[in-house]
């Protein structure tokens, strides 16, 4: 059998009760009279089935019943009290819950930022982070598992069918062995590169950087060696530091310091060869929440 639905109402005059320790007394604080009041007592413990007060002639008692749910009352009328002002923090972005998705490259310098710009502004606001590949956030947008997040891609290549907002821009640097003959080189030539064994994340990660990658090495006449591939960018850098060879990272990655690396960038016109890299955050609805966000990073 359920449990009936009590009003607030009888909460309410069950606690001034408590707290007056006399109807009369009680139902003046209420705006009211004493009979009504005394019927409300009497409706609120026929739906709890037990007796809250003691009653005689001179005095008004709690019951054992009513001391152990006195507590509990006040604590929800005190919540109910602060409802209304929680929905217009909510309606104002200002109350709730966001779920951001970010790539590593993200969260070495732009993330740390407006995560402490953000919540200086809006304490309220729970932040859930997860660090996710594109392809891990595409699949969590279908379901409903985020809303928003920082993605990596060639230029103009943002997510089809999302919202989205470019957030930065960067070259792509070479990462290299610390004791790599080019490593000492001024000025890099694209051939020497080209020849190099290349480590590289998979083309599900990211397929539009992927593939702006392996067009550098297709228009230089070479077809890139990959030695091994690797999702996250620190995993990347951590293999070029072992040694299996070289690889072409978002500039930002350079805030990874990692020893046994260096990054180098191709000198004069074959720089403009080498593709660039964007940072974009995207959205499937835009909530209140997400938009005092927004403000943040657009800022």
């Amino acid at each position: 059998m359920a449990e009936p639905l009590i009003e607030l109402r009888l909460w309410r005059q069950f606690a001034a009760v408590a707290e007056e320790l006399h109807f009369g007394r009680a139902a003046r604080s209420l705006h009211m009279t004493q009979p009504p009041l005394t019927q409300a007592i009497a409706q609120l413990e026929r739906l709890l089935e037990v007796r809250l007060f003691e009653r005689s002639k001179r005095s008004v008692r709690l019951t054992a019943a009513g001391e152990a749910l006195l507590p509990q009352a006040r604590e929800l009328l005190a919540r109910a009290r602060v409802l209304p002002a929680q929905a217009r923090a909510a309606a104002g972005g200002e109350l709730g819950r966001l779920r951001i998705a970010f790539v590593s490259t993200v969260g070495f310098a732009l993330l740390p930022q407006w995560l402490r710009s953000f919540r200086a502004r809006h304490p309220q606001v729970q932040m859930e982070l997860i660090e996710a590949t594109g392809d891990v956030q595409l699949d969590a947008f279908a379901r409903g598992g985020i809303d928003a997040g920082f993605m990596l891609h060639s230029p103009g290549f943002a997510p089809p069918g999302l919202s989205h907002m470019q957030v930065a821009r960067e070259p792509l640097v070479l990462a290299l062995p610390e004791a790599h003959p080019l490593a000492s080189s001024a000025r890099l030539r694209l051939a020497q590169v080209l020849a190099e064994p290349l480590v590289l994340f998979p083309r599900r990660i990211v397929p539009s950087l992927h593939d702006a990658i392996l067009g550098l090495y297709h228009d230089g006449g070479r077809e890139p060696r990959i030695v091994q591939e690797a999702i996250q960018m620190q995993t990347i850098v951590n293999l070029v530091s072992a040694g299996l060879g070289v690889a072409w990272v978002p500039q930002s990655v350079r805030e990874f310091q990692r020893s046994g690396v260096v990054y180098r960038q191709l000198g004069g016109r074959q720089a403009a060869q080498v593709p660039g890299c964007e940072t974009t955050l995207v959205w499937s609805v835009e909530s209140p929440v997400l938009s005092r966000f927004m403000e943040v990073v657009s800022s």
